[in-house]
């Protein structure tokens, strides 16, 4: 079928066909071709949500982290620091 998208050829390694056989019980009846289009969206969704769960943990740490060490900066630190920029 002519296209102008790119096109990924893809060998049907044993790792890939263990993958394309549970898919297959997942949505049985679909071609081959098809299940490893659905693996590859349900892959990318799946890190989304994992980035998304990273983004998250990263910003409970910083919340869990304000104020814990107030005696690393004195009340002047960030003036101090300013002093040393460029004007």
């Amino acid at each position: 079928m002519p296209t102008a998208r790119p096109r990924h050829q893809v060998t049907e390694t044993p790792a890939v066909a263990r993958a394309i056989d549970r898919a297959a019980l997942r949505w049985p009846g679909e071609p081959r071709s098809k299940l490893l289009l659905r693996l590859v969206e349900v892959g990318s969704t799946t890190l989304e949500e994992h980035e998304q769960i990273d983004v998250e943990r990263h910003r409970a740490a910083v919340a869990a982290s304000n104020g814990a060490y107030p005696e690393a900066f004195g009340s002047d630190y960030l003036a101090e620091l300013r002093e040393d920029w460029p004007a």
